[in-house]
């Protein structure tokens, strides 16, 4: 393994300033160990398959963490910086690890230690600020969906070059684009309540849904839909105020700071709001609150209440699965289901978005072939690395034609846009939906919303 992965011999003298830079990393050596270099996880990482580089592997990652700890390699080196920056985060390797390395905390002390030794690109510095900031989050969302509105999001991947910044750009418009609603709006949406068929609301318990920010700000139709399901299976559903971003792509690009002071607000918001659960319709933001735990793991002031929120957390497919869920009226389509990388290996949530879609008369629900490997979005990934996430995202939207469907489907705000993104770009058609909205479209047609 040391043969595989070279430490410059440059690179061994590390000044102390740099070595103080990894302590972030150096508090979580204790889950370096278990790693014993077997190989498991390299078919499962997208970045090795596609680049053959045993550094762009989670046991070749883990081995530069490994000596940045040591002291035989400096964070700030091209080698600790390019390829902890190239993994997608997609934690595919944790369910083949046989040892159980944690892999994601791991990428998440080391993405940290990587920034506080080399600042970050514009865009990532950029793109953060905007979400924790909800007076700079909603002219950001609402300038998005004025462009989506007009059609010039449309406009823009049609005339926009496919290389260079402006592919970039066009990437950008092709997810705002996706991001249309897959049926017209109906004019009762915000007013829709349980009808006669939900007894007894709020008997399965109550709880609040973490509205967040992509979600929120382009997929509000969705956090509807997710009210609406949620009550007519019989859970009461209560407003949470003072609730924001959870902080995921904070923990993702290393800002693990700016993710603690995110998820405080949120912990404080959901206590003072007394629910049973905390419910996320996507797929990062369940696994980052999940995590919340490990988050806190070394504040003891924290910590206890992290973890007794980490418990509360479910995605909404896991409630509706639990609750049936309740049968609705045909609506007839073939649909594509992808597994979000952040649902089905972060929290090992595999069957009930499918029995949410199966639930649903007249859908055939067929599973995209290579479903567990990521769609190349993973956060903003899709945008910083468009040469690597575009390859990862182009296969999958193959996939996705191949399974010959007239819907896709995914559980996360992130794949939906890039792979609606992916979709247009090819000029397919197909809209991309999560899992509650074919069953609130269902509902309604059965009538049982007021």
């Amino acid at each position: 393994m040391k043969d595989a992965i070279r430490v410059d011999a440059d690179t061994v003298r590390v000044p102390p300033a740099r070595l103080r830079l990894a302590e972030a990393l150096e508090s979580q050596k204790d889950r370096l160990l278990p790693c014993v270099h077997c190989g498991f996880c390299l078919p499962a990482c997208p970045t090795y398959n596609r680049l053959g580089d045993e550094a762009d592997s989670p046991r070749g990652r883990l081995h530069l963490m490994g000596a940045v700890v040591e002291g035989r390699l400096d964070p700030a080196s091209d080698a600790f910086q390019t390829h902890i920056d190239r993994c997608l985060g997609c934690r595919a390797c944790e369910p083949v690890c046989p040892s159980g390395v944690e892999y994601g905390v791991l990428l998440e002390a080391a993405r940290e230690t990587a920034v506080e030794a080399r600042k970050p690109g514009i865009l990532s510095r950029l793109l953060l600020t905007i979400m924790a900031s909800p007076a700079l989050r909603g002219p950001f969302f609402f300038g998005g969906r004025v462009l989506r509105a007009t059609g010039l999001a449309d406009l823009a991947v049609r005339l926009l070059p496919s290389r260079g910044l402006m592919g970039s750009g066009r990437m950008a418009m092709a997810m705002l684009a996706a991001t249309k609603s897959w049926i017209p709006p109906v004019a009762s949406d915000s007013a829709a309540g349980p009808g006669e068929d939900s007894d007894h609301p709020g008997h399965r318990g109550t709880v609040g849904i973490l509205l967040g920010c992509v979600q929120q700000g382009l997929y509000d139709r969705v956090n509807k839909a997710t009210a609406r399901t949620l009550e007519a299976n019989g859970y009461r559903v209560v407003e949470v105020r003072g609730q924001g971003c959870c902080g995921a792509l904070h923990a993702h690009a290393g800002s693990l700071q700016g993710a603690r002071d995110l998820a405080r607000s949120n912990m404080d918001a959901f206590e003072s709001a007394g629910v049973d659960f905390v419910v996320s319709n996507a797929a990062g933001c369940g696994a980052a609150m999940k995590d919340y735990h490990v988050l806190f793991e070394t504040d003891a002031s924290r910590a206890p209440a992290a973890a007794a929120f980490s418990e509360r957390v479910r995605d909404v497919t896991e409630l509706l699965a639990e609750a049936g869920p309740l049968p609705g009226a045909e609506v007839k389509c073939a649909v594509a289901y992808d597994h979000p990388c952040h649902l089905l290996h972060a929290q090992g949530v595999a069957r009930p978005p499918i029995q949410v879609l199966e639930a649903v008369p007249g859908v055939e629900v067929r599973v995209v072939e290579g479903a567990e490997e990521c769609c190349g979005g993973a956060g903003i990934y899709g945008l910083t690395h468009p040469e690597l996430g575009g390859s990862i995202g182009r296969d999958k939207v193959a996939a996705v034609t191949r399974a010959g469907a007239t819907v896709a489907c995914s559980a996360n705000p992130g794949c939906m846009m890039q792979i609606g993104a992916g979709l247009r770009l090819d000029g397919a058609s197909q809209p991309i939906i999560h899992p509650v909205e074919l069953l609130d479209e269902s509902y309604k047609r059965a009538g049982i919303y007021k």
